[in-house]
C-alpha cells in the first residue's frame, strides 16, 4: 500500500470531497487544539485496537498529527486501522497546516499537554539539582541524578511515573 505525504491545501481540497481527517494525538492535545473537521484517535488507542470505520477502497483518509513525525513513523499502523482506504498523511501536521494560514479550534484554557508537563518539570529538577549542587551541597546532585534515572526508565519501560502523577493533579482534571 502506497501512502501519500500531502500538503495542507491539497488536504483542504480533499476534506471539501468528503476525505475523512484523523487526529492521531492524545487527547489531552486534541483538547488543546485541533482542525475542526477531524476526528480523534489517538495513536495509543489504534495500538490498543480500536478503529474507525468501515471504509471502503474508495474512501480516502488522511491523517495528522502536531508536526508530521508520529504520523510518518507508524503510517502502516495507520494503515491497518482503516484499511482498505486510501490513507494520506498531512505533511508537517497540525503545526503546517496552522502556517499555511488555514484554521484551527483553540481551546488555551485545557492544560499544556502531559508530556510537556513532563519535559518542564523534569528540566526544572535536574535544573534545580544541578545549581543546588554547586551553591548548596553536593547531595543535591542526586536529585539531578534520580530524574535522568526516572526518565531513562520511562524511555526503556513505556511507563512514566512522572506523567501518570502530573495527570491527576487538580489542573489536569476536566
Amino acid at each position: 500500500m502506497t501512502i501519500q505525504h500531502i500538503s495542507p491545501a491539497e488536504a483542504k481540497v480533499l476534506l471539501a470531497q468528503g476525505a475523512a481527517l484523523i487526529d492521531i494525538r492524545e487527547p489531552d492535545e486534541y483538547a488543546r487544539e485541533n482542525i475542526a473537521e477531524a476526528h480523534l484517535l489517538s495513536l495509543s488507542a489504534i495500538e490498543n485496537g480500536d478503529r474507525l470505520g468501515p471504509f471502503e477502497a474508495y474512501d480516502t483518509v488522511i491523517f495528522y498529527c502536531q508536526s508530521g513525525t508520529r504520523s510518518s513513523m507508524n503510517a502502516h499502523k495507520l494503515a491497518e486501522a482503516v484499511a482498505p482506504a486510501k490513507v494520506m498523511l498531512l505533511e508537517g501536521g497540525l503545526n503546517a497546516w496552522k502556517k499555511s494560514g488555514q484554521q484551527s479550534v483553540a481551546d488555551k484554557s485545557q492544560p499544556l499537554p502531559i508530556m510537556r508537563q513532563v519535559q518542564i518539570v523534569a528540566g526544572s529538577l535536574i535544573l534545580a539539582g544541578v545549581v543546588l549542587g554547586y551553591a548548596v551541597h553536593p547531595a543535591f546532585f542526586l536529585l539531578a541524578g534520580f530524574v535522568g534515572a526516572g526518565l531513562l526508565f520511562a524511555g526503556v519501560s513505556g511507563f512514566c511515573g512522572m506523567a501518570r502523577l502530573l495527570a491527576v493533579m487538580p489542573w489536569n482534571r476536566r
